[in-house]
C-alpha cells in the first residue's frame, strides 16, 4: 500500500465512524434516550449501544465504498488500451 491509500483508508474510517455514531446520538435523541445522564440507566446504556452500532454500521459503510472504489478503479485500469511498443533504430 502507498502512502496515499492508507491516508484515504484512515480518513473514510474515521468519517464513517463518526457519522455513524453522530446519527446514533440523534437517532436516541429522537427516540428519548438520555445517552449522557450521569449514571448507567437503561436509557443511557440504551443510547451508547445506539451510537456503537451506528458507528460500526457507518465504518462497514466506509469499508464497502473503499471496495467499490477499488473495484472501479481496477476496470477502468483494465478498459485502457495496452501501451504500444515502437520499435525504433538502436543509437
Amino acid at each position: 500500500m502507498n502512502q496515499k491509500s492508507l491516508w484515504v483508508e484512515g480518513i473514510s474510517d474515521a468519517v464513517g465512524f463518526l457519522g455513524g455514531a453522530l446519527i446514533g446520538f440523534w437517532a436516541g435523541r429522537l427516540l428519548g434516550l438520555e445517552t449522557f445522564e450521569g449514571q448507567y440507566t437503561n436509557s443511557a446504556l440504551g443510547g451508547l449501544a445506539l451510537i456503537a452500532v451506528c458507528g460500526g454500521l457507518g465504518l462497514q459503510l466506509a469499508r464497502r465504498w473503499r471496495a467499490v472504489q477499488a473495484r472501479r478503479a481496477a476496470t477502468a485500469a483494465e478498459a485502457l488500451p495496452a501501451p504500444s511498443k515502437k520499435q525504433g533504430k538502436d543509437r
